[in-house]
């Protein structure tokens, strides 16, 4: 089995009590602090284990080198833990006045800052209007590319402040359902992180490394990660390589999302590979 996107071994615990001894489960991650965690959440499993610094867009690299042959399972949780959230050295969240950084992985070299303080106006205006999807991305590049001309922007909240005056809506002091500095925070992220490319190269590679009547089964949380693997998934069933066990996403019902808000975003999808000649 490859989780794809380790996290702190939640996914991979429960997979892994299936696992017998022979079994071998292949853990990937960016994020070092993830790794370190999850071999701790891990340690008792009977299964063989194989954790990995790599992102999953590298899943047949890994594979080649540490355990050629096919796989059985792919997962990957597209989202982030709460964890990546409130650590003030990746820069994700605006609840909190951190460094505006959001690379996952430390070992990438632009960061969310360098983006906001050296695009162009109109590059800018295009990034939050394409992954983040928000129809103000021009309103709010001009108020970022205004700002910048008199100081850089550090922090995520120096950030947030900025997209919300470009809105006229107050930054603090009010609860939204959607801070209206999501969908920027978002575009950031997807391009620092090369999120929505990595995600193509992993369907890409699935296709030929898992194993007939294996499983790929991916969890996304916004409408451009989920659209991609639909499209994917989709095509591969076309052309006879993938049966589709989720016709429609599933999704969290209301028990799971009081106890877990964030799961109201996810959508799970899974295919089967097929048998080819």
């Amino acid at each position: 089995m490859v989780d794809a996107t380790l996290g702190h071994g939640g996914h991979s615990l429960l997979f892994g009590r299936q696992l017998g001894p022979e079994g071998l489960l292949l853990g990937l991650d960016v994020d070092e602090k993830c790794l370190a965690r999850a071999q701790m959440t891990l340690s008792d499993l009977s299964c063989r284990q194989l954790l990995i610094r790599s992102n999953f867009s590298r899943l047949d690299e890994v594979l080649l080198e540490h355990c050629p042959g096919k796989v059985d399972l792919i997962l990957a949780d597209l989202g982030f833990c709460s964890a990546q959230l409130k650590d003030p050295l990746k820069g994700l969240s605006f609840q909190e006045n951190m460094k505006l950084d959001m690379r996952l992985d430390s070992r990438l070299k632009v960061t969310a800052a360098d983006i906001v303080n050296t695009f162009d106006e109109k590059s800018l205006a295009d990034l939050i209007y394409k992954y983040g999807e928000d129809r103000a991305s021009r309103r709010i590049s001009r108020f970022i590319v205004e700002h910048r001309q008199n100081q850089p922007i550090r922090t995520t909240g120096q950030l947030a402040a900025v997209v919300c005056r470009s809105l006229n809506l107050p930054a603090t002091g009010r609860k939204w359902k959607i801070h209206p500095a999501t969908r920027t925070f978002q575009a950031l992220r997807i391009v620092v992180n090369d999120e929505l490319g990595s995600v193509e190269r992993l369907l890409e590679i699935a296709t030929g490394v898992v194993k007939a009547g294996g499983y790929i089964a991916i969890i996304s949380f916004h409408s451009l990660e989920d659209r991609i693997v639909k499209e994917d998934f989709k095509r591969k069933k076309s052309e006879g390589l993938y049966e589709l066990l989720t016709k429609k996403p599933l999704v969290a019902d209301r028990e799971e999302i009081a106890v877990n808000p964030r799961a109201r975003s996810a959508k799970l999808r899974i295919a089967r590979r097929k048998c080819t000649l």
